[in-house]
């Protein structure tokens, strides 16, 4: 079995944005900047993906270890596992973070979807409390948030989602910025994530 990286070019980013897209429950690619996928030897399949790339919210880079260390914060934004996939996907998760660089590493688990952050949980990832569930205001173009959005007629609810965060890198880095993390350390949240289903023959 073997990992494969967007950064070494073994892994084409054309690929990943096509799982994200067919097989993730979102149906919407991300911006991605880096990637890393695993393989099965035997076969040579693609059998699960993840995808990095940088928060949309400039509140959240700069809200997270501060303003001075904004450049660091990145999103893993899409998890892909086929069913058949020959190692847990907590080893998969856990050999990506172990070679990644320098970065403060933020994600979420959708309440809506009935998700915990288990693979979060299993990978020793920070749980920082649940985002509030909000109103954004669809323009066409993009979403803007606003609280009192009832007078607005075109509204896209916004479900509150678990907040994990860890550091990857060096020892030392991860040392220093954990010192520096703004948001509460919580216990984590209990319960069975819910599973969903992909057809995976499409």
């Amino acid at each position: 079995m073997a990992l494969v990286s967007t950064k070494e070019g073994t892994l084409d980013k054309a690929v990943v944005r096509e799982w994200c897209k067919k097989y993730h429950y979102a149906k919407r690619v991300p911006s991605i900047s880096f990637a890393y996928g695993w393989t099965n030897d035997e076969t040579g399949e693609l059998e699960a993906v993840l995808a990095i790339g940088k928060p949309a919210s400039n509140a959240l880079c700069e809200g997270v270890c501060g303003k001075e260390n904004r450049g660091f914060v990145f999103e893993l934004q899409r998890i892909c596992a086929k069913p058949e996939l020959s190692i847990p996907l907590s080893r998969f998760v856990g050999e990506v973070l172990r070679i990644l660089p320098n970065l403060i590493l933020v994600s979420y688990a959708d309440t809506a979807w009935g998700h915990f952050g288990t693979i979060y949980q299993a990978t020793n990832w920070i749980y920082t409390g649940a985002t509030r569930p909000r109103t954004d205001i669809a323009t066409g173009k993009h979403s803007r948030h606003y609280e009192k959005a009832e007078s607005y007629p075109n509204r896209v609810a916004r479900s509150s989602k678990h907040r994990y965060i860890i550091f990857t890198g060096d020892k030392r880095f991860k040392k220093a910025l954990r010192k520096e993390l703004k948001y509460p350390v919580q216990d984590y949240p209990k319960g069975k994530s819910n599973t969903y289903q992909i057809d995976w023959s499409k």
